[in-house]
């Protein structure tokens, strides 16, 4: 099954594609802390790209592990960057 994206519309959760995880990645680097690991994402094109990633959340050495919802916005050019993160 296809999945349409539309404008403003978000895209249901999916398995993360190559080209999602290095959006994650650029916009996570030098983030220090806690470690989130994407396990779906969900897009939105506006202006750029809205993306939702739904992660697991660890806080080395703690075994603790909880969900989030880590928001980051793609301009068309330019890096990406962290817009918000949630806690579940």
């Amino acid at each position: 099954m296809e999945t349409k994206e539309l404008v403003g519309g978000w895209t249901a959760y999916h398995p993360l594609t190559p080209e999602d995880k290095k959006v994650f990645n650029e916009a996570m680097q030098g983030f220090v802390g806690v470690h989130y690991n994407p396990q779906s994402v969900s897009t939105q094109l506006v202006n750029g790209t809205n993306y939702r990633y739904k992660c697991l959340a660890s806080m080395p050495p703690s075994e603790v592990v909880w969900e989030a919802i880590v928001e980051i916005y793609a301009p068309i050019n330019g890096q990406p960057h962290v817009v918000g993160i949630q806690r579940l």
